[in-house]
């Protein structure tokens, strides 16, 4: 049987967090927090999502609000007894001089699985945004899944980013070839939103062989990186991210 579920937070500019909604396999705690955040870190009260299932996760960060969301572990998508899809969608809202860091575990599809996966983020002109999204091909040994994942970014009403990418056995052809993931089985991404970015961009570069810093057409930077499995992708992002924020 597939399941429906929807799980939101709320956070107010005091540390509050006046909604933190469980739903489904999508528990909510509020944990510890370094420095001046609020801290919600996502537990899987089950596995998911299987195919067939339909979760979702808003989260809101209110004007002068600063939130930080994790997760406990890896997410894994697994098949379902009817070979459905599943989708999950995460919908993101940081107000004005609020800030989000948006930093999950990884994302593995696993061998026969089917997720499409949809990240929307809308971003008040002076909002401030960390985001890092990171997908792993099979698990150890194990041929990959299917997953599409889309990531659409506006600020201040204007698109930002929107970028798609799709891999798997259900893919289009060519998703491993030399264009895409040339032979390589986790890939990740790395957004930081800056308001001070306006006035001093990041320079484009190369981050080793596999990964490059873009500086995007507003205050903000993106790092796309590929790496042969999660722990050496993980490294490249944090670095990236120290190099961007000052700040691990």
């Amino acid at each position: 049987m597939s399941v429906q579920a929807t799980a939101r937070i709320v956070a107010d500019p005091d540390g509050t967090l006046p909604v933190l909604e469980s739903d489904g396999p999508l528990a909510l705690r509020r944990t510890r927090a370094t420095g001046p955040y609020g801290r919600v870190t996502v537990v899987g009260a089950m596995s998911a999502p299987l195919g067939g299932d339909r979760l979702a996760l808003e989260a809101t960060v209110r004007d002068g609000a600063r939130l930080l969301v994790d997760s406990a572990a890896a997410t894994v998508a697994l098949p379902g007894p009817g070979g459905e899809p599943a989708s999950y969608e995460v919908r993101l809202t940081v107000g004005e001089g609020a800030e989000l860091r948006w930093l999950p575990e990884q994302l593995i599809a696993a061998r026969g699985s089917d997720l499409r996966m949809r990240t929307t983020v809308a971003l008040a002109p002076g909002a401030r945004l960390v985001l890092r999204e990171e997908q792993v091909l099979g698990r150890a040994g194990e041929a990959p899944g299917t997953l599409t994942t889309r990531l659409t970014v506006h600020r201040a009403g204007r698109p930002l980013l929107d970028q798609e990418l799709a891999c798997g056995p259900a893919a289009p052809g060519g998703w491993d070839g030399g264009a895409v993931l040339a032979g390589h089985r986790a890939v990740g991404q790395l957004l930081v939103v800056h308001p001070e970015f306006e006035e001093k961009p990041p320079e484009v570069r190369l981050l080793g062989d596999t990964a490059v810093l873009t500086p995007l057409a507003g205050p903000a930077a993106l790092v796309t990186a590929l790496a042969p499995d999660a722990l050496r992708l993980r490294r490249i992002l944090d670095e990236a991210h120290a190099g961007l924020t000052g700040h691990p």
